[in-house]
């Protein structure tokens, strides 16, 4: 799985897809069949620029857009009533915001 994630270009990924299948499908029917299932999802990011698949390979979307605001209130626990937290993880939301942005504009440009 590590070498279809992590291949250098679509043929590599390919490659390891179907040795993968080969080996596993009859250990694992139900997993082989989900993978053949969504095969075109599973690499799609290689049809993005390359200097952008690390960021989608890494990035769990609802996980990342929170790591900025679970980074800070771990830091500030207990320093701030109720109002304030919520102050400062909606000014944090609003600084990650201009992030997510880039990527919808990026993946709409890809469209």
């Amino acid at each position: 799985m590590h070498d279809i994630w992590q291949a250098d270009t679509r043929e590599n990924a390919l490659t390891a897809y179907n040795l993968f299948i080969d080996c596993y499908e009859l250990k694992y029917p139900k997993a082989a069949q989900c993978l053949q299932k969504d095969s075109e999802e599973l690499l799609a990011f290689y049809d993005f620029p390359a200097q952008h698949w690390q960021s989608i390979r890494t990035s769990n979307p609802i996980e990342s857009c929170f790591a900025t605001i679970r980074h800070r209130t771990k830091r500030a626990k207990g320093c701030l009533n109720r109002e304030g937290m919520l102050h400062m993880m909606f000014k944090l939301s609003q600084c990650a915001e201009k992030k997510w942005i880039r990527y919808a504009d990026l993946i709409t440009w890809q469209k």
